[in-house]
């Protein structure tokens, strides 16, 4: 049996389960927490969060700061700017990272809809590339990320 070591994902085990939701508690904290809540960009109306459990490399999300769970309630300037930081996002993947493509989804409303914070709407944006999936979900259940998120917070913040 082969092993795969990722000591720097014990951190995400052990975490205490939040029981808020963070994408209204991260970015009211000071901006000197972005690093350690993993925000990447701060806008008037939303902002750009690294994934805390990727399913490749780069994963990101933007997110409005108001706590909706439907499209119809977001006003123009959250949907338009929204839609900036997702262009921005995938500029910025591209410049550091290299990817093939990209799958970009909206989480709308509850678990059932694979919200994990549910109630609080937000975009995934996924970096792809050629070949990224192997054998390990199919048959382990298990995804391989390669770089810890410190090394993607770093390299994505200088482009974004």
């Amino acid at each position: 049996m082969r092993k795969i070591f990722a000591p720097w994902r014990i951190e995400l085990i052990k975490r205490k389960k939040e029981k808020f939701c963070i994408f209204c508690k991260y970015p009211s904290e000071p901006q000197t927490n972005d690093k350690k809540n993993l925000i990447l960009k701060r806008g008037t109306y939303s902002f750009v969060i690294l994934n805390a459990y990727p399913y490749s490399n780069g994963h990101l999300m933007v997110v409005p700061y108001s706590h909706k769970s439907e499209l119809s309630q977001l006003t123009d300037e959250e949907l338009l700017e929204m839609q900036k930081l997702i262009i921005k996002s995938i500029e910025a993947i591209k410049k550091a990272m290299n990817p093939d493509g990209f799958n970009i989804g909206l989480n709308l409303g509850s678990e059932v809809s694979g919200a994990g914070i549910p109630g609080h709407l937000h975009w995934h944006i996924v970096p792809r590339w050629k070949g990224d999936h192997n054998f390990m979900p199919v048959i382990s259940d298990t995804r391989v990320i390669p770089e810890a998120l410190e090394s993607t917070y770093d390299s994505l913040k200088s482009f974004i």
